[in-house]
């Protein structure tokens, strides 16, 4: 039988050796991306006047970040490949910000909207804020709304508030600001800067008439999806900026009510990741705390799924604020529910446990406290046990109840015109004390 064996390696080496033609535009090329990557642009002149290579030819060029290379959403590559990318000479300029390179080759008549691995020089200077490199472009005739392989607008590249001055020239020169990437997100402008926390892009692009309640294809609005990126799960922190963008959304009259595709709100995105000054910014904005997803759940049960897993969170506020503005409670025959989830939250339990005229204890309540946490927190589920039986609680805790009746749920708005002195303002808000009574 025939056997295939490998190649010795002095054979490898004379099958793999180029001619000496090939040999020479291998180095000329490698000459010419390091003037390019070196902005030297006498080289470059120099190199394009012998004739030896073309002015629009396709380098390989180190590129592990994939800042000149754009690829269509569902396709899978090989981790190697994605190491590299291929680029023209002006892609190269553009990206190590060569702006006497790039305008020689301009004038030499480089081509201006060629995408050789997906992206358009244009859509690299927007990747990498280069707002020299953009004026350039455009002066010389870039496409403005042009497409790279994924989808993407260069609008829809400018992610830093480094790159807010090649945004604004964008528009200036007739870039949509509405205009949706042809991908599976079908993001606007807008969307992408939510979903980042660019406050100056926001306000750039609501300054040119952004839709301000455009939906993606989820549905999603960007006062959802600046709500949903607020969190960073994995450095478990909360971003000022996207905050900002909130704020600025709001005062531009973005609808708190408006639904995605399974009916959850801004607020439910919100109560998901605990943020308890984006929750408050929401319900300030009139957010319905009683809006059901499509598995019939408020934002208060998204809240107390998460509590557990949120430890940067301060969740006592988020309930209270939830409560207070008029949000469902808990159906009593589930409250072992909320202990599981919150046993180790006392203030919370004690803000849900006020929340009620009376509970009745299930005996489920017990076995749904570890013992270790009981321990830990004894005073505090001893008087939970005491109130929560048979017997009517305190006149002072019942009259609570009647006046956050009376005030319709709406407590917040309420109890601050009432006449009252600030401590039992902060009773009738459900202020934890750490003690049940």
């Amino acid at each position: 039988p025939f056997v295939l064996r490998a190649l010795p390696g002095s054979l490898r080496e004379v099958m793999e050796e180029l001619s000496p033609r090939q040999l020479a535009v291998k180095q000329l090329k490698r000459r010419f991306l390091q003037a390019l990557q070196a902005n030297n642009a006498q080289e470059v002149q120099q190199i394009l006047h012998t004739g030896k290579l073309d002015i629009d030819t396709v380098l390989e060029v180190e590129d592990p970040s994939m800042v000149l290379a754009s690829y269509k959403q569902g396709y899978w590559l090989p981790g190697y490949k994605l190491e590299n990318s291929w680029a023209m000479g002006i892609h190269i300029c553009v990206m190590y910000n060569a702006v006497e390179t790039a305008l020689v080759l301009l004038q030499e008549g480089a081509a201006i909207n060629r995408m050789p691995n997906g992206k358009t020089p244009l859509h690299v200077a927007c990747e990498v804020s280069n707002s020299d490199c953009v004026s350039l472009l455009l002066d010389y005739g870039a496409k403005i709304n042009s497409l790279s392989l994924s989808g993407h607008t260069p609008l829809h590249y400018c992610i830093t508030k480094e790159s807010v001055h090649c945004a604004k020239q964008l528009i200036l020169k007739g870039a949509n600001v509405n205009m949706p990437s042809h991908s599976s997100d079908e993001e606007t402008p807008l969307h992408t800067a939510a979903r980042f926390g660019v406050p100056e892009l926001v306000t750039l692009y609501l300054a040119h008439g952004a839709s301000i309640d455009a939906v993606n294809s989820f549905h999603e609005t960007p006062l959802m999806t600046a709500a949903f990126w607020a969190f960073d799960s994995k450095e478990q922190i909360y971003h000022e900026d996207h905050h900002l963008v909130c704020r600025l959304l709001l005062d531009h009259k973005a609808d708190p009510n408006l639904q995605e595709e399974d009916y959850k709100t801004a607020l439910h995105k919100a109560a998901w990741n605990c943020d308890h000054i984006l929750m408050q910014m929401l319900v300030e904005a009139g957010a319905d705390t009683r809006a059901m997803d499509i598995n019939g759940c408020a934002p208060i049960q998204y809240l107390l799924k998460v509590i557990d897993v949120r430890p940067m969170a301060i969740p006592e506020l988020c309930c209270q604020l939830l409560l207070n503005y008029n949000a469902a409670r808990i159906y009593p025959p589930q409250f072992h529910k909320v202990l599981q989830a919150c046993h180790d939250y006392p203030r919370v339990i004690e803000i849900m446990v006020n929340s009620y005229e009376h509970l009745k204890p299930t005996k489920k309540w017990r076995t749904a406290i570890p013992d270790d946490c009981y321990k830990r927190h004894k005073d505090f589920y001893d008087s939970v046990f005491a109130v929560c039986t048979n017997i009517p609680r305190s006149l002072l805790h019942l009259t609570r109840c009647a006046i956050r009746v009376s005030l319709g749920g709406f407590c917040h708005r309420g109890v601050a015109q009432l006449p009252l002195p600030p401590p039992m303002k902060k009773y009738l808000l459900l202020e934890p004390e750490g003690i049940l009574y």
